[in-house]
């Protein structure tokens, strides 16, 4: 009767551990996925504003997007904020 408790036991804390590790995969996964679509839309932007594209601050644009999108779940207010941000990091 042991056993079977502890063979129980043991696959049910695997299952929360795949559980769990499946879901950071998939956020892992979705987050590179909107990091290469930022990337890609942030040079595009500096190309057509004229300004020479600084991997440093698309990677720091990107991340600052990535964070507010997940807080307010908006593209518009998270795209916004963080064009702002650049502006401003820009200048310095």
């Amino acid at each position: 009767m042991r056993a079977i408790k502890n063979k129980l036991f043991f696959l049910i804390n695997l299952m929360i551990l795949l559980i769990f590790f499946n879901n950071y995969l998939a956020k892992a996964k979705q987050n590179s996925l909107i990091k290469l679509f930022c990337l890609h839309s942030v040079k595009e932007e500096m190309i057509k504003a004229e300004i020479e594209y600084s991997e440093e601050i698309a990677n720091e644009t990107c991340a600052c997007y990535y964070e507010e999108f997940i807080r307010t779940s908006s593209h518009q207010d998270a795209k916004t904020k963080c064009k702002l941000k650049a502006k401003d990091n820009f200048k310095q």
